[in-house]
């Protein structure tokens, strides 16, 4: 019948989202804060703001986690980015730790000036080897990839067309480069191609920039690369391909989607991040062209007026990725998607839907936002640590969680993430069954 917090659970805290808040009328800018917390407290206190958690002692496969009101849960983890278990992989460590001991703890300084390290410009080279491009250049955050690569090349008079589904930094950058972005509906090559024509028929001298994801994270699924490449090159256009989520997990070599399709080498642009598989912050931009390079470098704001990565940084990245690159990193990529495939398949067994093709990220499918923010509530003491996405950052009413899933989840913690799932929405389901029924309803008047 629910947990022993039963009914306690405001109404206000199954409604509303963090959208009812992006926009706000009114002088008092500290006033538009408040409204927010207030909203977000409401859940907080009930246990239905489940963001803003931190680790005890890192993102391992089971861990300990405190919510934002301090208090702990300890579960299988499938919250945390670490896709092919290399954050604690001892010989990433120990290459972080003999580069302190080298090269000290920071850069001291941006990639335009002497940030740059002898580490950071091979890392340039065996990244640009590893997707088959000449050139690439690092950014201290995939986001800031993602947001810089846009910014540094459109100008005001130049046009984007991007995927209606596309990551947050990709359509920030777009909005914050030129007020001409274009969304395309999500994957749909015929639709990008009616778009781009009415754009290039009317501005033949405007630059073009279509921008789509390699693995798009909230639903699993993939873009026809080839065929959006073929359409830049028609209307003289430029591909960018983010590669945040498939990159070193998936495709042959770990050479992600762009691999699996045959793209390597013929994508204009790849963007990346290092976040979700090689077990640190930052990101890079891929190139042919070293005039792209050096452009980016000094007109891209998030490289030309951000510290370069350190040199910690730089050599996790590098140790990562020539684990990726190598036998171990192949037995790595088949354990991942063995345990995928398992989770996928005890999730569908236990009468649970979820989105896309398989890949580290197993989207659950729940729908309504109240069930589930009860769900969320539920599953810290099921055992379970989850991500729960919710409108705006899906459509409304496609509430889903987010498993993410590592090579070092053993067999055990897969079962026991899609028996808590299962357990947490059914909990969820009945106490939305009993708050709407005519006895709760007659008590709570």
């Amino acid at each position: 019948m629910g947990t022993s917090e039963e009914f306690s659970v405001p109404q206000r805290a199954l409604e509303g989202s963090m959208r009812d808040f992006r926009v706000q009328k009114g002088p008092d800018l500290i006033g538009r804060c408040e409204a927010f917390y207030e909203w977000q407290d409401v859940r907080r206190q009930c246990g239905t703001w489940p963001f803003s958690r931190s680790t005890e002692k890192g993102p391992s496969a089971s861990c300990a986690v405190r919510d934002d009101r301090g208090i702990l849960a300890e579960g299988v983890n499938f919250a945390s980015q670490d896709y092919l278990s290399l954050s604690s992989h001892p010989a990433v460590a120990a290459a972080a730790k003999a580069a302190i001991d080298d090269m000290g703890v920071h850069s001291a300084g941006s990639p335009a000036l002497v940030g740059n390290t002898s580490t950071s410009i091979g890392l340039d080279q065996q990244l640009a080897d590893f997707v088959q491009m000449r050139e690439a250049i690092l950014y201290p955050t995939g986001w800031a990839a993602g947001f810089g690569v846009i910014k540094g090349l459109v100008r005001d008079h130049d046009y984007i067309l991007i995927d209606a589904l596309a990551h947050a930094c990709l359509q920030v950058g777009a909005a914050a480069a030129t007020r001409n972005v274009v969304p395309f509906r999500h994957l749909n090559v015929d639709d990008a191609r009616k778009k781009i024509t009415a754009i290039r028929s009317a501005n033949p001298d405007a630059g073009i920039l279509i921008v789509t994801e390699g693995l798009f994270s909230m639903d699993s699924d993939v873009p026809d690369i080839s065929a959006f490449q073929t359409l830049a090159r028609q209307y003289g256009a430029l591909l960018v391909v983010d590669v945040a989520h498939d990159l070193g997990n998936l495709g042959p070599g770990g050479t992600g989607h762009i691999g699996a399709q045959g793209m390597l080498g013929q994508v204009d642009l790849i963007m990346g991040s290092f976040s979700k598989t090689f077990g640190s912050n930052g990101g890079f931009v891929a190139t042919d062209n070293r005039a792209v390079k050096e452009y980016l470098r000094f007109y891209s704001p998030s490289c030309t007026f951000s510290n370069a990565l350190s040199p910690a940084q730089v050599a996790t990245i590098a140790k990562a990725l020539e684990i990726v690159r190598s036998e171990e990193g192949q037995v790595l990529r088949e354990k991942l998607m063995s345990n995928v495939l398992s989770l996928r398949e005890q999730i569908r067994n236990r009468g649970m839907e979820f989105y896309g093709d398989p890949s580290a990220i197993v989207a659950v499918k729940t729908g309504a936002e109240a069930l589930a923010r009860l769900t969320a509530r539920e599953l810290p003491a099921l055992g379970l640590l989850a991500n729960l996405v919710e409108f705006p950052a899906v459509a409304k009413g496609q509430a889903r969680f987010r498993l993410q899933v590592m090579a070092g989840h053993t067999a055990d913690e897969i079962e026991a993430a899609a028996a808590s799932m299962e357990a947490g929405m059914k909990l969820a389901a009945l106490q939305l069954e009993e708050r709407v029924s005519p006895v709760f309803l007659a008590k709570a008047s």
